[in-house]
């Protein structure tokens, strides 16, 4: 169930009912664990470890408190128990992977800011066509499209007001007809944005918090593995999120008719607001110049490869010749390529170019209005950041280094699982992760579950990305309940989508999924990443 709230609202807050009841029995279970009898082979700082994690899961699946709150725990816990010392804890929360997701949203603010988004997804459905089915089509790949760099709460909001005016034009029709046909394209057309915006998250690591997150948690507990770089993923995850697109289209549409007799209303209605937008302004362009800039510097900053065979370079491969000119050895350049630049460095040096860059437009005393200011910059989703810090400082707490619980797990997961072949534990694990973020926190069940996961990984024989990735990308597979995700719920309160509906195509969706997941993960993601 996740997503970066919308830049204009606060991250989703269900606090649960009876929330002071759920506060106490945690409080118990932590107590019973911190006094219990520390488990053989354990040290005692892990045996502490794991109480802080039975609180914060709790709190975080419950949220009987709000998720960034919980979130703060390790700060004050960890030096408090002697698991590790304050400013090590801190550390978790500014790092680098904070940045990438916060230079990411400050340009996704500044599209919205100057509205491209909405050019960008009615261009998108505009060309697809006004058919039933190519309605749904559009929607899909305008949602998606949007959420492989904006929010998926942002782009749902976005979107959904399209949706509702096109169906009010349909019934409008209906009316001026003497129709009392029901609308049969409303939930199809709205469960589509719902679905794809969780989907167009998972492609790229800035799409969603819970990619961002599981990225971070990789570096921390496997930093002698290979970097999964922004361009990486979306050369594994894109040929997955397009799969996917096309099972939700078909299963959303099936039912639908080729084509109605309000077909043509639908694509009046659509000319008609595009028209209404009037020329793509300076400001809007220069925009849409930066962003292409952004999403070009991550693709090619490191050589693309495929099955291990390098097919481009990467412009960070200047860089050395970049450091010999400021007087260091060659050798030394190759150490500070792969120590200084990563895509967070992307994401920075485009976010801060926009609040230099002027936006075409002027002030009432004729100042220049740059293309981002610090008020729009302040929307920035901040609880979010701090789940980021909770995670990352939880999961580094498992390194070997600190308590040494992650070694702990993995011997006591090799006996269980060493008979078993991999694809049915990455089945399994797929399975539970797409049913339990149903009811809990995609990036607060990922900080706490894939520690875990990436441990089972060896035992096993396999690269820890086998498991991590089709675990994470199932995460963002909750499509049969409202509360599952931010989308969900934003459909859902348009009135005109009943829970039997989004369980009726959702199940199905979450269903397939698992397959999905487990045939990608050997056809697309080992191949496409360089897994041997």
């Amino acid at each position: 169930m996740t997503s970066a709230p919308a830049p204009n609202l606060p991250l989703p807050a269900r606090r649960r009912p009876k929330a002071g009841l759920w506060i106490a029995l945690m409080a118990l279970g932590f107590a019973v664990i911190l006094l219990a009898p520390t488990p053989a082979g354990m040290k005692p700082e892990a045996h502490r470890l794991v109480a802080v994690t039975f609180l914060m899961a709790g709190l975080w699946v419950t949220q009987a408190v709000p998720l960034a709150a919980t979130s703060l725990l390790p700060l004050a816990l960890f030096p408090l128990l002697g698991i590790q010392a304050a400013p090590d804890v801190s550390k978790a929360f500014i790092n680098h992977y904070v940045f990438l997701y916060l230079g990411g949203f400050v340009i996704a603010l500044s599209i919205e800011r100057w509205n491209l988004h909405r050019r960008i997804a009615l261009n998108i459905v505009n060309i697809v066509g006004a058919k039933p089915r190519q309605l749904v089509l559009g929607f899909l790949l305008a949602t998606a499209g949007l959420s492989m760099w904006i929010s998926n709460t942002a782009s749902t909001l976005l979107m959904l007001p399209i949706a509702i005016a096109l169906l009010k034009t349909m019934e409008d029709e209906d009316t001026a007809r003497d129709s009392d046909q029901p609308n049969i394209l409303a939930v199809p057309l709205l469960l589509a944005i719902a679905y794809a915006a969780s989907i167009g998250g998972m492609t790229t690591i800035v799409g969603t918090p819970t990619n961002n997150a599981a990225v971070g948690i990789y570096r921390r507990l496997v930093p002698e593995g290979d970097e999964i770089s922004v361009a990486k993923w979306m050369i594994a995850c894109v040929p997955i999120g397009v799969l996917y697109l096309g099972i939700a289209w078909l299963v959303l549409t099936w039912k639908l008719p080729r084509r109605t007799d309000r077909d043509a209303a639908m694509k009046d209605q659509l000319s008609t607001r595009l028209k209404n937008l009037g020329r793509m302004t300076a400001a809007e362009a220069r925009v849409l110049a930066v962003f292409a800039a952004t999403a070009v510097l991550w693709i090619f900053r490191n050589p693309l490869e495929f099955g291990g065979v390098q097919l481009l370079p990467g412009w960070s491969e200047l860089v050395p010749r970049w450091f010999e000119w400021m007087g260091h050895t060659a050798a030394e350049g190759e150490v500070n390529l792969k120590a200084f630049i990563n895509d967070s460095t992307v994401a920075i040096v485009l976010a801060v170019l926009l609040f230099f860059l002027p936006s075409g437009t002027k002030t009432a005393e004729g100042d220049a209005i740059p293309l981002m200011d610090w008020d729009t910059a302040k929307k920035l989703p901040w609880d979010i950041m701090l789940l980021f810090g909770g995670g990352f400082a939880l999961a580094g707490a498992f390194d070997q280094s600190v308590t040494g619980l992650a070694g702990w797990i993995g011997d006591a997961l090799e006996g269980p699982l060493q008979d078993q072949p991999a694809w049915v534990v990455i089945a399994v694990t797929c399975f539970l992760m797409t049913f339990l973020t149903e009811f809990t926190s995609n990036v607060a069940t990922v900080s706490t579950i894939l520690p875990s996961l990436l441990l089972m990984a060896d035992p096993l024989g396999m690269d820890s990305r086998l498991l991590m990735i089709p675990a994470t990308l199932a995460t963002s597979c909750a499509f049969m309940l409202p509360i599952a995700t931010p989308p969900n719920a934003i459909v859902f309160g348009s009135g005109r989508i009943q829970v039997r509906d989004m369980v009726r195509y959702g199940l199905l969706l979450n269903l397939v999924g698992v397959p999905i997941l487990t045939a990608s993960t050997y056809l697309l993601i080992k191949p496409l990443m360089g897994i041997p």
